[in-house]
């Protein structure tokens, strides 16, 4: 039997498995942090930020976040709601420019139970797709192979923000 390490799933086993005893949020920190390429943010702006899955589902896996700790969409303000959407259309510009995909997914998860892995702060998943991404690994080996470390994909898609 042939064996493909991923070891950085480690890491995502772990945060989950801590998730409950941290008080910190990950999109409220990481932009507090002010370091951007260690926290893979890629833009800023007014009222959001963009930055890359550090657990990505396919290589460019971008989220959308609101600066402002908030997880009810009906809470949300309509500049907030503008800024992230204009954010949004950035990142799909950037990837497209940048990575060329064939088509994307968009798509926020409203709580726990639909998904949301961090259900008390909104944010937009911008996934690249490309023909024939999806094989038998994700299914069969419960791997995802990814082509290209966050690190360079950051230093790729920044400059397109």
């Amino acid at each position: 039997m042939d064996y493909l390490w991923s070891p950085w799933r480690m890491e995502y086993i772990e945060s989950a498995k801590d998730e409950a005893s941290t008080d910190g949020c990950i999109f409220c920190d990481l932009p507090a942090a002010g370091d951007d390429e260690k926290s893979l943010i890629l833009a800023r702006s007014g009222l959001s930020f963009a930055l890359l899955n550090r657990f990505p589902y396919n290589p460019g896996h971008v989220l959308i976040a609101p600066l402002r700790h908030i997880g009810d969409i009906a809470s949300i303000t309509d500049d907030e709601a503008l800024d992230m959407h204009r954010l949004l259309q950035g990142a799909r510009r950037a990837l497209e420019e940048e990575m060329a995909p064939h088509g994307f997914n968009v798509g926020m998860n409203l709580g726990r139970t639909a998904g949301a892995g961090i259900p008390d702060h909104l944010h937009w998943h911008v996934v690249p797709r490309w023909n024939g991404d999806s094989n038998f690994m994700p299914v069969i080996g419960q791997t995802k192979v990814l082509p290209e470390l966050l690190a360079e994909t950051w230093t790729r898609l920044t400059p397109r923000f």
